[in-house]
């Protein structure tokens, strides 16, 4: 069973900054698509951005393009999310997500089949 843990929410003041990541259990992190979504309060979950199993394909939701960098480092099992120029609508519990053996890039839900337990990113105006 593979899981996945994120960390690094927290509070910040609009226009700052935080890093997430999220560790998996396993030993073929390498050959996983990976994926960052998130869910404000009554709202559904979205998606924020996707990784392919190398690092060499990136997408983004039009919302985070060019305040937001997803990367990973296979050798610590981690992926991680850079959110820069933070707004308070990018208040939300972010959610990574998952999936062995997938060419490409998921964009959707059902593109993942493995879900952290989510880490809360609150801004403040």
């Amino acid at each position: 069973q593979v899981q996945l843990v994120e960390s690094g929410g927290g509070l910040v003041q609009a226009g700052g900054s935080l890093r997430l990541s999220c560790a998996a259990s396993g030993r073929t992190f390498s050959t996983y698509r990976m994926g960052w979504f998130r869910q404000a309060p009554g709202k559904e979950r979205e998606f924020v951005a996707a990784i392919n199993w190398s690092g060499g394909r990136t997408d983004y939701a039009d919302s985070v393009k060019g305040r937001f960098t997803i990367s990973r480092d296979n050798a610590k099992n981690t992926v991680y999310l850079q959110m820069n120029s933070l707004k308070p609508e990018d208040t939300a519990v972010y959610y990574c997500a998952g999936r062995m053996g997938a060419y490409g890039l998921g964009l959707t839900l059902v593109d993942y089949d493995y879900w952290g337990q989510g880490t809360q990113v609150t801004v403040s105006s």
